[in-house]
């Protein structure tokens, strides 16, 4: 199957969920226009391993609706959005306008993104939760993520686990292995209704095509690319109900969800970084 071709697939899919994602409870638009201080879930859960991002010159690749984008800058980062999606920078661009922040938003697939952006390059490269899953090749991501930062630069990936994407969907609620853990040519092809908020639309775009890969794959072409790993930590929870029927809120963290059922069975996410050398 032609990459082309899935890309295609997947900006229809997003292209129709961005305006229901923005008017979506759970991404709290109205909450960031009203609230100026109001940070997502997502960056909060990770703001002790960000540390002190003020003054930085950050670059969100994948940034969808731009909710984490302008996390991000609110916690005093100068950042970037880049979306595949236009109807998704479009949503960021109108909810923002309305909110005040001051982020820049541009429409480009990562792979495109240093043309771009025109060979800037950034103190910090922000992936946020559920973003690798729509790329083919984990070593042509590692390659743009270097040649965004500047020396000393860090990147900072927060993900959903790759064993989790390799679970069956399964009625005894067994956790078995189904789908591929390492990289594929072909993507894995999804036909499914809804999305992963609450909403009342009626999408018509259900088709996916996702690749999975495994943490040695991800180290791996980020070493490839002269970077150095400099921390990586596993979670026992995601912001989302990733398994229906077998999660539960988390209570330790808000707007995270775990397994009822004995959580220390099973990584969930996890949090990486990696810094470009001086």
């Amino acid at each position: 199957m032609a990459e082309l071709e899935s890309f295609a697939v997947n900006q229809a899919m997003w292209d129709e969920r961005a305006p229901a994602h923005a008017a979506s409870p759970d991404y709290k638009v109205e909450r960031y226009v009203e609230d100026p201080t109001f940070i997502g879930d997502v960056v909060a859960f990770d703001r002790p391993r960000l540390g002190d991002i003020r003054g930085l010159r950050g670059i969100h690749l994948q940034c969808h609706i731009a909710t984490d984008t302008v996390s991000l800058s609110r916690l005093g980062a100068e950042m970037v959005g880049l979306d595949f999606s236009p109807a998704s920078i479009e949503e960021a661009r109108r909810w923002t306008a309305r909110s005040g922040d001051q982020v820049e938003l541009v429409e480009a697939s990562v792979y495109d993104a240093v043309e771009a952006l025109q060979g800037r390059r950034f103190d910090l490269v922000f992936t946020g939760i559920g973003a690798l899953i729509w790329l083919p090749s984990i070593a042509r991501w590692a390659e743009v993520v270097a040649d965004l930062l500047e020396p000393g630069g860090r990147l900072f990936l927060r993900e959903g686990h790759p064993v989790l994407n390799t679970l069956a969907d399964r009625p005894d609620e067994l956790l078995a292995i189904e789908h591929p853990y390492f990289e594929q040519p072909e993507p894995t092809v999804w036909d499914e209704p809804g999305t992963y908020v609450e909403t009342e639309v009626e999408l018509q775009h259900t088709e996916s095509h996702e690749w999975n890969r495994g943490f040695g794959e991800i180290i791996t072409a980020l070493l490839d690319r002269g970077l150095e790993i400099t921390a990586l930590e596993e979670h026992q929870s995601i912001p989302w109900v990733a398994l229906p029927g077998q999660m539960e809120a988390d209570p330790d963290h808000p707007g995270e969800w775990r397994l009822i059922d004995r959580p220390e069975r099973l990584p969930l996410s996890y949090t990486l970084q990696a810094r470009k050398p001086a």
